[in-house]
């Protein structure tokens, strides 16, 4: 097991976690979140500058390779469902949705497991903001993800969020997000 990309500054807060099994590796990521014009934005924004070089060595490895976790990251305007209110907001800002698009995608090394199951249609969200109706409204973010490289991801074969079935019953604003990979 290793944890952290090779980062001084970020390697410390346990962020990213690897580990290898026989062919296959396994990754959890915690992408910091941010806030525009504040001090955690510029830390996101230096961790995915970092995180990227590291995913773009973890995309050429000849072995399947599954990075799971939070993204803080809506890719597309499907992972989103108030998309056009956040586009001025970290987590859907044109800079980050273009930053994912340099590693997933089609012709890219990774995919993103989830939306290869669920083309075109919203969601589905994996978290909802504990204000207001979010929860109840299904009015959340896609931003949890299986991102797999392409000798994985091609084995997927369901997806699934595993949303509580009422708002008292939710452990977390987050859901787990279910990939079954098939032999």
């Amino acid at each position: 097991m290793r944890i952290g990309f090779g980062s001084a500054e970020f390697d410390p807060a346990g962020r990213y976690i690897e580990a290898d099994f026989g062919g296959f590796t396994a990754a959890s990521l915690y992408l910091p979140s941010g806030d525009v014009g504040t001090d955690r934005q510029d830390e996101k924004d230096r961790f995915r500058a970092e995180f990227g070089a590291y995913l773009a060595k973890l995309g050429r490895r000849r072995r399947e390779v599954v990075v799971c976790g939070d993204w803080n990251i809506g890719h597309t305007e499907l992972d989103i469902k108030n998309w056009k209110g956040n586009v001025k907001n970290s987590g859907f800002l044109p800079e980050e949705r273009a930053w994912m698009s340099e590693f997933i995608g089609e012709g890219r090394a990774f995919k993103d497991v989830v939306r290869e199951l669920h083309p075109g249609e919203p969601g589905p969200y994996a978290w909802w903001s504990w204000r207001g109706k979010a929860f109840d409204n299904d009015s959340g973010w896609r931003i949890d993800l299986q991102v797999a490289n392409n000798a994985l991801a091609k084995r997927a074969s369901t997806a699934r969020v595993e949303r509580a079935a009422a708002y008292n019953l939710r452990w977390s604003d987050h859901a787990p997000v279910t990939v079954e990979y098939a032999d």
